[in-house]
């Protein structure tokens, strides 16, 4: 597999036709939302998120597309957590009473995120009360120093306020608090705070330092994150007499343990406004415990449950899999030329049909070069038919047919083109015809194929079919009413409107018009393919009605 690079902001990305772009999620640093699109389906991945604001983030975005399905975290169910004035006030109150009884305040953190919220927080409280100047703050953790270096490079990507500040000063140059390489550095004396990872006390720094510092009632632990079921951190917000060291020894559990939730994950209101605000049809909850997560799908379903289309919403297990169904319809883009005048309700629009990924897109044939990979062929046709009669005599009867005949040679032989598109010419005793396939040239075609099959079959009887007058003709009708009941039978009565008076005939067809001149016989039209139809037809209408002087041909008699 090979990577995608994708900027943070809202810069789309396709890959085998699907799209991606992303948001910002507010839980740390970087932390993003990602909108997918695949077949016309959009789905919100949330991932870890919060829409409340802190001291550097900024809240998460809310997607201004709305998702057929979101995919959103259940961290913290249907819990609600304080505000975050009234937090941070708990939580330097609780440290500062720590200092006060000559105590030391364990923090356990993890490297990203909330340790960089927490310092903040201390280096601001510490600068306001000269009393602590001599209590040392530690963040112990190497990798936190690591994503000190990016905090302090992307101060750009977090709030107004941080930028504000920027201004004058880096606020994540920490003017109270230093890093603790390592445990033989710390020198135990006396107050101070310690930041350590992880947060969740498994092992590491935080649990040697909370197994040191636990039996002593001085000291306290500020958990400040999530926890999980089943950890150390977990288990002693239920303050035990006494834990189990991780060398298997029993510690009596004797320091203040306090729970101040930083975590950067949403809460019930926070998920319910978010949701309400996008309205999707699917919700489906993840990176929660399973009681909280069905506790939350509960409350939602409550909420919802009276709206006009409540959405669908899901709680499910690991690995198990759900199956949603779409409506089948599908769309497609007009570009190009075909779309420099914006299509009506009704119109039809011709062109190619092309289908990249899950995208579709109707291209006039000739720009199909700009917009794909393809390019416009081609097809020639060619027929070739025994033909004994006289080549001049086709040459004539093709001037009745088409009107306008031009003669050239190719390769020493006669050739008549008609049409503008359809080339005959003579090869011995057959006929070779040749055109380029399309509606119009194969229509064109088979009349002069149809034609070259007359002369064969009876080249006598074609002269003098050709000699006959209109003059001699019982039928009375007038050429008007034959070039009515000509278009009628071409086009539908409905489509034909004679007006004898006024001396011209219109014919209407998917909206474009064409108006005959029954005393010129010229056709106005705007639509080139419906002037050049009705054209030949009247053309041919007349050549084949009007009395003509057909040339003395050797052979075939006068």
């Amino acid at each position: 597999s090979s990577g995608i690079n994708a900027e943070y902001g809202h810069e789309e990305k396709e890959v085998n036709g699907i799209k991606f772009w992303s948001y910002n999620a507010g839980h740390v640093l970087g932390a993003a939302m990602f909108m997918i699109e695949i077949a016309g389906v959009k789905i919100l991945y949330t991932g870890d998120f919060s829409r409340q604001e802190d001291r550097h983030l900024m809240a998460a975005e809310v997607p201004n597309v709305r998702p057929d399905i979101c995919i959103i975290e259940s961290t913290y169910g249907t819990h609600i957590h304080e505000k975050r004035e009234v937090r941070e006030a708990r939580f330097t109150q609780s440290v500062h009473e720590t200092i006060k009884r000559d105590g030391r305040c364990l923090i356990p953190v993890f490297a990203l995120g909330r340790a960089q919220e927490l310092m903040l927080i201390l280096d601001e409280y510490w600068e306001a009360h000269p009393e602590l100047h001599d209590v040392p703050i530690y963040y112990a953790s190497s990798l936190a120093k690591k994503c000190m270096a990016v905090f302090q490079t992307y101060v750009n990507a977090m709030n107004d306020k941080i930028r504000r500040q920027i201004s004058i000063n880096n606020p994540f140059v920490f003017k109270h608090i230093s890093n603790l390489k390592n445990i033989d550095q710390f020198q135990d004396i006396g107050p101070s705070v310690v930041m350590a990872s992880p947060g969740m006390l498994q092992s590491g720094l935080s649990r040697e330092l909370f197994e040191t510092w636990c039996p002593d009632p001085r000291n306290s632990v500020i958990i400040a994150g999530y926890c999980v079921e089943g950890t150390l951190a977990k288990m002693i917000m239920s303050e035990p007499e006494e834990i189990v060291s991780i060398t298997g020894q029993r510690l009596p559990l004797k320091c203040s343990v306090s729970y101040i939730s930083f975590s950067a994950h949403t809460d019930y209101e926070q998920t319910r406004e978010f949701i309400h605000l996008l309205k999707p049809a699917h919700i489906i909850l993840v990176h929660g415990e399973q009681s909280e997560m069905q506790r939350l799908r509960s409350s939602l379903k409550r909420e919802y449950e009276d709206t006009a289309n409540p959405a669908e919403i899901f709680a499910p297990a690991n690995n198990e899999e759900i199956v949603l169904n779409f409506r089948g319809e599908k769309m497609a883009k007009i570009v190009g030329r075909l779309a420099s005048k914006k299509p009506k309700v009704g119109d039809k629009i011709s062109g190619v049909l092309v289908k990249r990924g899950f995208n579709y897109h109707i291209v006039s044939p000739d720009e199909l070069e700009h917009y794909t990979d393809l390019k416009q062929g081609v097809i020639l046709q060619k027929q070739s038919i025994p033909f004994m009669a006289p080549f001049s005599l086709l040459h004539h009867c093709l001037q009745q047919l088409a009107g306008t005949v031009e003669q050239s040679e190719q390769g020493g032989k006669s050739c008549l083109k008609v049409f503008d598109s359809v080339l005959v010419m003579q090869d011995h005793n057959k006929i070779m015809i040749e055109w380029e396939g399309s509606e119009m040239g194969d229509m064109y075609a088979d009349a002069v194929l149809t034609l070259c099959l007359q002369i064969e079959a009876n080249p006598q009887a074609i002269k003098q079919s050709s000699l006959r007058s209109i003059t001699q003709d019982k039928d009375k009708t007038t050429f008007e009413d034959r070039v009515e009941k000509l278009l009628i039978e071409l086009y539908g009565e409905e489509n034909i409107n004679y007006q004898p008076k006024l001396k011209y005939i219109t014919v209407t067809l998917d909206g474009e018009k064409a108006v005959i001149n029954l005393k010129s016989y010229q056709v106005q039209c705007s639509n080139e393919s419906l002037h050049q139809m009705v054209s030949t037809a009247i053309k041919r209408l007349h050549n084949a009605l009007t009395p003509v002087n057909v040339p003395i041909i050797p052979g075939y008699g006068t």
